[in-house]
């Protein structure tokens, strides 16, 4: 394998992992940010992002001296002598108005560098971006001699270091050829299938794929629901449906509604692709109103627990919250529906104690107003007069229920996730509700 020299712009989670990714199949890394505190600590091997494997690859990846950091994209494309060969854009993406992706970071990038890149560079959207973005990107750079291709990625949080060096697919798109096999071979080591497609596909590529995620989620939450009207039980329907090869296991597992960094925002990005192209996509739009649905849902459940009536009054009632992160093994808190859930319970006047192995008492987040986080899940029991589980963490397993059943002023429990088992929690005094469970 060819040894390239790369540049990444950008060190959140996508970034970093693709910078200390590479520069573990042999190739040399410099990766950039704007913040000089964080490249600094990245410089000493300080990874702030909870992700299994990825502090040990950077430190890896600076002792053998192939992962350098430094500040700003233009000291990235001045780093090498002979400039980079390929440049990764790497940068937030967030939903603007309306919906649509913002692209003010790319194309600050593009326009700060355009004119330091080495002829031949290929430069690579690896940020979600909607279709079009790499033809924007070729009309900034005004270069002839500077590719652009796209090259989605499809890391999930909590396992971004496992999912790049063990990809499903490898998807590369552009309108030169050579430049769009020249970034594909940068994963040879990995031998995965690889789609070498145009521009325009390969963005639409990861909108799709977590599209259908995003309705698949939305699709077994209903039927959850189903479930709960009809006595079924929503584990022994998923999993005989899941044993089908045309439908598989992943993504059937009921819960609180879905959120992060991607779904939301790609969701939301795909309907306003589609209204440019004067296309209703209904499902899609059914698949954010079932999950908006969702979180009202869980709300409905606890009240009813606590009172009785699903429209009973949750004012100055104290719950319990286990789990704030969008989902466990991350700290990641961008469009949690647990803080959804959180703020639907607020407004309706509980009083909030929030648990997450991922947080200290002191974690700053808009969405955590209003909640008083501890660093102990029985503190956080004391005197609740129920505990919602909403993140499916396994260390809740193994808590001590009987001690929690000490603690609380109502032994109830509602399981978003249906992640306890009930028998456990039942024979401590708990009453355990879960969705789509008889």
């Amino acid at each position: 394998m060819f040894v390239r020299r790369i540049a990444v712009i950008g060190t959140g989670y996508v970034g970093l992992t693709t910078g200390a990714c590479l520069a573990s199949l042999g190739h040399d890394v410099v990766c950039a940010d704007v913040d000089a505190d964080k490249v600094a600590r990245l410089t000493r091997g300080e990874v702030d992002i909870l992700e299994p494997g990825l502090a040990e690859l950077v430190a890896e990846g600076i002792a053998a001296g192939r992962l350098t950091f430094v500040l700003g994209a233009a000291a990235a494309v001045r780093h090498a002598e002979n400039g980079p060969e390929v440049m990764f854009l790497c940068v937030p993406t967030p939903m603007g108005v309306g919906g649509v992706a913002d692209l003010s970071i790319v194309e600050s990038v593009v326009e700060e560098v355009r004119d330091l890149l080495p002829t031949g560079c290929v430069v690579v959207n690896k940020s979600t971006v909607p279709v079009g973005t790499a033809a924007r990107t070729e009309e900034l750079l005004v270069r002839d001699d500077v590719a652009v291709v796209s090259n989605p990625e499809f890391l999930r949080e909590g396992s971004a270091v496992y999912d790049f060096l063990n990809p499903d697919r490898i998807v590369v798109g552009g309108s030169k050829q050579d430049a769009a096999e020249r970034v594909a071979a940068l994963y040879s080591r990995l031998g995965a299938p690889t789609v070498l497609t145009d521009a325009p596909s390969a963005e639409l590529v990861k909108y799709a794929a977590n599209c259908f995620l995003a309705m698949k989620l939305s699709y077994v939450n209903a039927v959850a629901e189903l479930c709960d009207r009809l006595g079924a039980n929503i584990t022994d329907v998923t999993e005989g449906m899941g044993y089908d090869k045309r439908i598989g296991q992943a993504f059937l597992q009921p819960g609180p509604g879905w959120g992060g960094s991607c779904l939301p925002k790609d969701t939301s990005a795909m309907l306003q692709l589609a209204d440019a192209a004067d296309f209703e996509f209904r499902l899609i739009r059914a698949t954010i109103d079932t999950n908006t649905r969702q979180r009202q849902r869980m709300v409905e459940k606890v009240r009813l627990a606590v009172t009785g009536r699903r429209g009973g009054s949750l004012s100055h009632t104290r719950l319990a919250l286990f789990g704030l992160t969008f989902k466990a093994g991350t700290d990641d808190l961008r469009d949690s529906p647990a803080l959804a859930v959180a703020a639907l319970l607020r407004q309706a006047g509980a009083d909030l104690v929030g648990y997450d192995p991922a947080l200290r008492p002191d974690a700053r987040h808009p969405d955590l107003a209003g909640i008083t986080i501890v660093d102990d899940p029985y503190l956080a029991a004391k005197d609740a007069e129920a505990l919602i589980v909403l993140t499916e963490w396994p260390e809740f397993r193994g808590l001590d229920w009987a001690r929690l059943a000490e603690s609380v002023r109502k032994p109830i429990v509602v399981d978003t996730r249906n992640l306890l088992d009930p028998a456990v929690a039942r024979r401590v005094g708990f009453e355990w509700i879960g969705i789509g469970k008889p």
